[in-house]
């Protein structure tokens, strides 16, 4: 079975600081791109930031220089580090892990997402 597992998730003052934590089972962890993606009330799910399997990453701009992506293969996770957060950030925090065969169906797992919500 294949198991995304988000946490780290809250309630956060403007200006504060969460990390988000994304446990993999099921999967050879090390070939897989993993991103970050969030989605708030009446918007579509959009890209915050993405991993690959080379340790390259890419940020959207709403996020860059604020947020760090990294992984830690050895232990299947994946983190976020949310710094400098703004209540634009609130949002349900998903972690995606996707692997291109290129000579078959692609493999595709998404998390059951974790709750950031940013006062002001």
């Amino acid at each position: 079975q294949v198991h995304l597992v988000e946490s780290g998730g809250g309630l956060v003052q403007a200006g504060g600081s969460l990390r988000l934590s994304c446990a993999a089972s099921g999967i050879t962890f090390s070939i897989y791109a993993i991103g970050w993606y969030r989605q708030a009330p009446g918007n579509q799910r959009e890209l915050v930031a993405v991993i690959s399997n080379d340790f390259s990453t890419n940020y959207a701009d709403a996020v860059k220089g604020r947020f760090t992506i990294s992984r830690e293969n050895a232990k299947n996770t994946v983190t976020l580090q949310m710094n400098s957060l703004k209540p634009e950030d609130t949002a349900v925090y998903y972690c995606n892990a996707q692997y291109i065969t290129h000579f078959g169906p692609d493999f595709n797992y998404w998390g059951q997402g974790t709750q950031v919500t940013v006062s002001s």
